[in-house]
């Protein structure tokens, strides 16, 4: 059954587990010992350390046999499995549910619910309530000194299992909620310090470009004034100035090119300027799409009642063109981008005919490095960079971004929303 599988994704660090197992082991041996030599609490002695022994086997296995650093999930089960089994038995041998270590059956699971898969959790679970069950009902007398009687009420006696079995359960319910959180905060941490690196990989980027550029400006320069100097000496000869003039143009284009590596994009790009309503970054956005593309975009807007001018970012303006560029990559033919502002809130609603979001991605729209599996070419493509910038950068700019599947159209469908007291901060 597929409930029953387990996932290759959770591990238990091996050494960790010996260590606790070992702990284990050596209280149980002391307990059983102690009680029964010292305190003359009367019960199966052998049996009780016969099954302790049974532990010590195990736990060399993992040492000397078992050669992996890290436990599987699915191996990890049955040892555990082994350690609630082991610790069934001895509570059989030594009263049963109203032994007072009975409160250890419950670490076993516990400990696995913060490290382990739901599944090997819920089977851990169940087993353990079965053994708490079948304690209730059957076991061998409570150990007690030859000259007292211990009687417990049937009141409290079968509370005891319930107690414990509802401590079980909620214990390994905080378990694997805080358990969960504290992935994803490793996650994200990790998803944020491979973004870190890209962006350094990308300063390194530009400092080479800039280099090349300083580097190549001279025999660019050279190849110019040569080209030039042909053009005086070879004026008759038709068919070779073409070539010659083409030469030229394409040194030009090259100049160009290497110029803008060089620039400062804060300062001298011409789209950055200072002073612009949201109306406008919007047109300039779409502008720049609209003249390398051949898709079709409806903008629509009702900014006329707040037309304010907020101060243009580089962020922003980033953050945007991620995702009008999704839209535009992803669309069949049309974008539909929409303004909407009152007193209170702008809004920016982008919208595309594509495909929409695939159901294995739109819960975790916004994390990084996502791929999303195409069913009908059976190719994955990737989501997760661009809108994960897009999207923080954003909100860095006090935004609120909604990723959905459109409602209306066919497509998927971005909210960008402001308050405007918070826009005019930018």
């Amino acid at each position: 059954m597929k409930f029953f599988e387990t996932s290759k994704y959770y591990t238990l660090k091996k050494s960790t587990y010996i260590s606790l197992r070992w702990i284990g082991i050596m209280g149980q041996l002391i307990s059983i010992n102690l009680v029964f030599f010292y305190f003359n609490f009367k019960f199966d002695v052998l049996y009780s350390n016969l099954t302790v022994f049974f532990g010590i086997l195990s736990n060399l296995f993992l040492i000397f046999i078992y050669k992996k650093t890290q436990l599987s999930d699915r191996s990890a089960l049955i040892f555990l499995i082994i350690d609630i089994l082991q610790l069934g038995i001895l509570l059989y041998l030594t009263g049963g549910i109203i032994n007072p270590f009975v409160i250890f059956l419950l670490i076993p699971t516990v400990f696995a619910s913060s490290n382990l898969g739901l599944r090997t959790n819920i089977l851990l679970v169940i087993i353990t309530t079965i053994i708490i069950i079948i304690l209730t009902f059957y076991s061998k007398p409570l150990p007690e000194p030859l000259s007292y009687h211990f009687h417990v009420s049937p009141y409290y006696y079968y509370s005891i299992p319930i107690a414990l079995i509802v401590a079980l359960v909620f214990l390994n319910y905080f378990a694997i909620i805080f358990g969960a959180q504290s992935k994803l905060r490793k996650e994200a941490l990790n998803k944020m310090e491979e973004v870190m690196a890209k962006e350094h990989e990308m300063l390194s980027l530009g400092g080479q470009a800039a280099a090349a550029a300083h580097s190549l400006g001279t025999p660019l320069s050279t190849i110019k004034i040569i080209s030039q100097e042909l053009l005086k000496q070879l004026r008759d000869q038709k068919d070779v100035i073409q070539d010659i003039e083409l030469l030229s143009s394409q040194v030009e284009r090259c100049n160009q090119i290497l110029k803008k590596l060089s620039l400062n994009p804060n300062e001298e790009d011409d789209f950055i300027d200072e002073d612009i309503s949201l109306k406008e970054y919007l047109k300039e956005i779409i502008s720049s799409f609209q003249e390398t593309g051949d898709k079709i975009f409806i903008f629509n807007s009702d900014q006329d009642s707040n037309s304010k001018k907020i101060t243009k970012s580089i962020e922003v303006i980033y953050g945007l063109r991620n995702f009008i560029g999704n839209a535009n990559k992803f669309a069949k033919k049309k974008i539909f981008i929409n303004l909407k502002s009152d007193d209170e809130i702008s809004e920016i609603s982008i919208e595309d005919d594509g495909g929409g979001y695939s159901s294995d991605i739109l819960s975790k729209i916004g994390e990084p490095y996502l791929k999303s599996f195409n069913k009908i070419d059976k190719t994955k493509t990737g989501l997760g960079l661009g809108i994960f910038i897009g999207k923080t950068l954003l909100e860095k700019n006090f935004a609120s971004v909604l990723c959905r599947n459109s409602k209306t159209r066919s497509g998927a469908e971005v909210i960008i929303r402001w308050n405007n007291k918070d826009l005019f901060k930018i």
